[in-house]
């Protein structure tokens, strides 16, 4: 009978998963453990360090009772019966498989260090995303590092959340994927970790598969949500040549039972930790496995998303008479969707940059993300050459939509925030200079567009020709 579980990772996955793991099973102790102490700090606080809408509420409820943080690894692993690993899995920036592989430096070091001090049988659960057959690799670190006294079953458990709705998907999951061996300790070991799912998820929705089945089935999930969405947005460039609304379009074609609704919303582009790192991590294998006509499938998703991020920066310039420089300019929105802190691949982050190269200077104003944050994505190497001085001299973080609005000549919606919807626009009309304009990349103004224009505002939307009118609300 599985008494404690340690996970190793206290971020976006390890933090929420464990919560509601502690609140659901309350004769489990839960114990979430990271070599960054301050990251520790700030769950053991009022103040996560993840934004995530229900969090808080379980987290403070199960704290002290059930649930702990704590930076010490060795003697977490060592009570634990259950032992996940939830530690970041970083595309490669360098080396062999640069941009496109997966970097599982973090999921290497977790092996040894668990080799080295656990004690006894433990089942040890794959929760980061990564590539088919790293669970063999997690195998052979135990076997060639393992001493007599330990013995080990590997698991893999991805984790389909969706944030800013992670609390909800983690309480009432349309599927739980279990994947392990087909010998009698690796059905075990998946048994025991389905009990644990099992308080409060009905049996008829775990899955069992085989380790590379289950391995393979999170990038594949990623891969065919991303490509939906790079899908749509092509359709929103035709629809803006056209003179089609993208929405109209996307609801026909959502009625189609054997398409559906879901991720037909077309927007600047997919954003966050997983959706690019899990395609490009895709089309590595592909490479790998002399597939590249498979490859340059799912490159192509990607491209499209760089292609749209592009094409919406494009478009502001040439409305604002093919000159930005000096020009400023409000970025409503930097986190990579609402609901969360979280800035990761956000298009935001692109799109502030490609502007920035045309001397812009931007107000960015999110309800959620940090200043030191929104400063930190913008200055960094990776993504901009700008250097520090240059960012802090072409951007303003303001506090209030209102401010970040003021004098500028044009408004940028990069973020969904439901704030957005019901911001007082005559207000900021009038403090704008004119022509003023609204470049919408997330179609949250739809519902405002025609009052939009009686105020005066030129409103630019992705997937919907200007000045065209709108049929329905």
């Amino acid at each position: 009978m599985v008494q404690r579980i340690c996970c190793i990772g206290a971020g976006y996955v390890g933090g929420p998963t464990c919560s509601v793991i502690a609140q659901m099973c309350p004769e489990i102790t839960v114990t979430v453990v990271d070599i960054n102490q301050k990251r520790i700090l700030a769950w053991n606080s009022d103040q996560l360090p993840i934004f995530e809408p229900g969090l808080q509420e379980v987290v403070k409820a199960c704290r002290g009772v059930n649930l702990f943080f704590s930076t010490d690894i060795a003697r977490a692993v060592q009570e634990a019966d259950i032992i996940f690993i939830s530690v970041n899995t970083p595309t490669k920036m360098f080396g062999i498989g640069k941009g496109r592989a997966a970097d599982l430096k973090y999921i290497e070091a977790c092996a040894r260090q668990i080799a080295e001090v656990a004690v006894g049988f433990k089942i040890v659960v794959e929760k980061s995303t990564v590539p088919v057959q790293a669970a063999d690799s997690i195998r052979r670190i135990f076997d060639a590092n393992t001493k007599s006294s330990a013995s080990f079953q590997v698991l893999s458990n991805p984790e389909f959340l969706a944030e800013g709705t992670a609390m909800r998907d983690l309480k009432h999951p349309n599927r739980i994927l279990i994947g392990g061996d087909a010998t009698p300790e690796g059905q075990m070991a998946i048994e025991a970790l389905s009990n644990i799912y099992e308080h409060w998820v009905p049996k008829s929705k775990i899955i069992t598969t085989n380790t590379w089945s289950s391995e393979l089935s999170k990038l594949a999930s990623n891969a065919f949500l991303a490509q939906r969405i790079s899908s749509i947005n092509s359709i929103s460039a035709l629809c803006e040549m056209t003179g089609a609304d993208v929405e109209e379009v996307a609801t026909a074609i959502g009625t189609d039972q054997r398409i559906g609704s879901h991720f037909l919303k077309a927007s600047v582009g997919f954003g966050g930790s997983c959706f690019q790192k899990d395609v490009l991590n895709m089309i590595y294998l592909c490479e790998a496995f002399n597939l590249p006509e498979v490859a340059q499938y799912w490159q192509q998703v990607v491209e499209i998303n760089e292609y749209q991020r592009r094409r919406f920066t494009s478009h502001i310039v040439r409305c604002l008479f093919n000159t930005i420089t000096d020009k400023k300019i409000a970025i409503l929105g930097f986190a990579f969707k609402k609901d969360t802190g979280d800035t990761r691949e956000s298009s935001s982050i692109y799109i502030c940059k490609y502007l920035m190269e045309e001397g812009a200077r931007l107000n960015i104003f999110d309800p959620q993300v940090k200043k030191e944050q929104i400063l930190d994505d913008l200055a960094h190497s990776s993504l901009s050459q700008d250097d520090t001085d240059k960012v802090l001299r072409l951007i303003t973080i303001s506090s209030d939509p209102y401010e970040a609005c003021e004098n500028t000549h044009a408004i940028v919606i990069c973020t969904e925030w439901d704030i957005f919807k019901t911001l007082d626009y005559e207000r900021i009309y009038k403090a704008m200079q004119k022509p003023a304009f609204i470049f919408d990349g997330r179609r949250i103004l739809n519902c405002v567009y025609d009052y939009l224009k009686q105020l005066g505002f030129q409103v630019e939307m992705i997937g919907k020709r200007a000045g065209q009118k709108t049929l329905y609300h």
